[in-house]
């Protein structure tokens, strides 16, 4: 089910009136109906998956089970890796066995070998990869006892599959997440309209700018060869702002939809684009992901406490299985080998732990900076977006060496310079709230807020329901 769709449009308030008018003195079933209307909102693609992420639960609530009773660290050790195998399996066979297997066809090719190997061809299920990182979360916490383990597998079932952030995130700790099914829920007005404040930012961020965006990127992304250099960077520049505003969206969408149920779900985004460089990029840029590879990985392979040999390799792996972690193709993986090589120098500088919260102040310097580090991520989204290695170089090639620098596609393309225009409005608009999670705080809030939903109205895409781009991963 999409956000952006007249199914969840009926869905939301369903559950809404449900959740409070119904059953409000009614704690466990108010966790019951959660857990219901999640497996309804995940059933709507394909019921079939639900078997996955229901054997996945149970897999990981009997594991905590176990080693909230088991004190012998060998064992302890083993129910770890049997819910890292089962889960980590199934996201591997799911989502990147045809990816090897394929790899491994071509490799022996290459040497004039031909192996015989059929591939699966299998459907990969929405959100696996956020509700997999989630629940060994949970696991991961329980064994390094940094967690006690629930008992209540209804609580347990809301935590893995809670529907605002099941299939794009955020990615939930379960020390955050799993607590606030304990509690019986007061409805909190202020957290609700912030909640809706939050879901309307988020759909104008989708059906307005990526949606909008998405048309002209596709276009020139798909007919790269025939494009001049400066449509080709204008084609990495909608794209940067498509997969912003569509994946930021959802999670503003996400957030917001849950506080209308008084659960609080971690910022995922903090205006990224305004980055002074690459480290801090990664502190503001899909926070749950980075946060989590840092603490489950990069931690415990020794972190930077380690000679500088180890900490770039640490590094190295990092950003690495974050490529992977977005899909199964090499241009994630060297999407993130690129992001790696932008991170290192910063790293070293000690620049990436300058603090985000910072105030940024609108200087020359600041504004080469960010203006530096947007056009780093710009130049690796070519590789994100691109469908296959030899595209992404072949696009990149063809912008250095066709250095005619018109502006013929701005003036042919229809409605291309109001997107400009719409772009440009939306960053001015975002930096001028940078030091609040939404713009609608502060003086003239009325005023901005219809101001952002006749936008919506005259400029939202919000019909084709166009999925949000990280469904897939």
């Amino acid at each position: 089910m999409l956000f952006n769709s007249i199914a969840f449009l009926i869905f939301l308030p369903t559950v809404f009136i449900l959740f409070w008018f119904v059953l409000k003195p009614y704690h466990k079933l108010q966790n019951l109906l959660i857990v219901v209307a999640s497996y309804i909102f995940y059933g709507w693609w394909d019921y079939r998956f639900l078997f996955l992420i229901f054997i996945s639960t149970i897999v990981d609530y009997i594991v905590g089970l176990f080693l909230a009773t088991e004190n012998r660290q060998k064992a302890r050790n083993l129910l770890l890796w049997l819910s890292l195998s089962f889960n980590l399996g199934i996201l591997g066979v799911f989502k990147y066995y045809d990816f090897f297997l394929t790899s491994l066809i071509s490799t022996f090719q290459s040497a004039g070998i031909e192996l015989n190997i059929q591939s699966l061809n299998i459907i990969l299920p929405v959100g696996i990869s956020f509700y997999t990182f989630q629940t060994l979360s949970y696991t991961i916490d329980v064994w390094k006892r940094e967690l006690e383990p629930t008992r209540n597998f209804i609580n347990f079932a809301g935590f893995v599959s809670f529907f605002p952030q099941l299939v794009a995130g955020p990615i939930e700790r379960a020390s955050s997440l799993l607590p606030q099914f304990n509690t019986h829920k007061k409805f909190n007005s202020d957290l609700a309209i912030s909640g809706i404040n939050l879901i309307i930012w988020g759909l104008f961020k989708k059906v307005v700018i990526a949606d909008n965006a998405a048309v002209y990127s596709d276009a020139i992304f798909e007919n790269y060869e025939n494009h001049d250099s400066l449509t080709l960077i204008l084609g990495a520049f909608y794209f940067a702002f498509q997969i912003y505003g569509d994946f930021s969206g959802y999670s503003d969408i996400a957030i917001g939809t849950g506080r209308l149920f008084g659960f609080r779900l971690m910022r995922n985004f903090n205006y990224p684009y305004f980055s002074r460089n690459i480290g801090e990029f990664w502190k503001r840029w899909h926070i749950s992901l980075s946060t989590w590879f840092r603490d489950y990985v990069y931690i415990p392979l020794g972190g930077s406490r380690m000679n500088k040999f180890f900490t770039i390799r640490n590094i190295l792996i990092v950003f690495l299985l974050s490529g992977l972690w977005h899909g199964a193709n090499w241009t994630f993986i060297l999407w993130g080998g690129i992001h790696a090589f932008l991170f290192l120098p910063v790293f070293f500088l000690k620049n990436s732990r300058q603090k985000t919260s910072d105030h940024i102040e609108l200087n020359l310097r600041n504004l080469f900076r960010i203006i530096f580090t947007f056009s780093s991520v710009c130049f690796a989204w070519i590789f994100f977006r691109a469908e296959n290695l030899f595209q992404a170089f072949d696009y990149i090639k063809i912008l250095l060496s066709n250095l005619n620098f018109k502006i013929a596609y701005l003036s042919i393309e229809r409605y291309n310079i109001e997107l400009v225009g719409l772009i440009v409005f939306f960053v001015i608009f975002e930096w001028l709230h940078r030091h609040e999670e939404h713009p609608f705080y502060g003086k003239y809030r009325i005023i901005k807020l219809i101001l952002v939903i006749l936008i919506m109205l005259v400029m939202g895409k919000f019909f084709g329901y166009n999925e949000f781009i990280y469904f897939q991963f």
